[in-house]
Order: C-alpha cells, then sequence, then structure tokens
C-alpha cells in the first residue's frame, strides 16, 4: 500500500478544507437564508451567502479537477451518473420530488 506523497497530502488538505467551508456556508444559509449577507463587511465587500454558497462549490470542483489532472481521481462522472446518483438519494427524502 503507497501512503500519499507530499502533494497528494496537501491536495488532500485542500478538499477537507473547501468541503468544510461549503458546509460553513450551508449552514449559514439554514441560520439567515439564501439573501443574507455579513452586514459588518463594507457594502462593496458583501455577498450574499447564495454566492458564498457557490463559490465554496466552485472550489471544491476546482480541487476535484486538481486530482483527476494528479491521477488520484477518476474524471467526472457523466451527466447520467450524477442523475442516477440522485435518483438513488431521493429513496432516502422526504421533502424532494423525483422531477
Amino acid at each position: 500500500m503507497k501512503l500519499p506523497d507530499h502533494a497528494e497530502t496537501e491536495r488532500l488538505h485542500m478538499l477537507i478544507e473547501e468541503c468544510s467551508e461549503v458546509i460553513k456556508a450551508a449552514t449559514k444559509i439554514l441560520r439567515h437564508g439564501w439573501k443574507s449577507y455579513n452586514p459588518d463587511l463594507p457594502p462593496e465587500d458583501r455577498t450574499t451567502n447564495r454566492e458564498d454558497l457557490e463559490r465554496e462549490l466552485l472550489d471544491v470542483k476546482a480541487v476535484v479537477w486538481g486530482m483527476q489532472q494528479a491521477g488520484e481521481l477518476d474524471s467526472e462522472p457523466g451527466y447520467s451518473m450524477l442523475e442516477e446518483t440522485w435518483a438513488k438519494k431521493l429513496r432516502y427524502t422526504h421533502m424532494q420530488s423525483a422531477a
């Protein structure tokens, strides 16, 4: 078994950090709403919770892309795989619609 080298370990740390930022952004939406923002920031620096979540999801996608480029992950799943995986998740939800 090959342990991760320093570059692989760094990418895994990046992935962990970005996933935690997604959790933080999603939690702010649950607490304060999609359109809310940090009122302590000057108006020119304010972003909505939705914008923050979108930015953090993009950061996760970028790290995943970097891991794919390094050969650590397979290529991005196709749309049909995403659709199939979502359909499986719907079996365990109560508020989501299949459409």
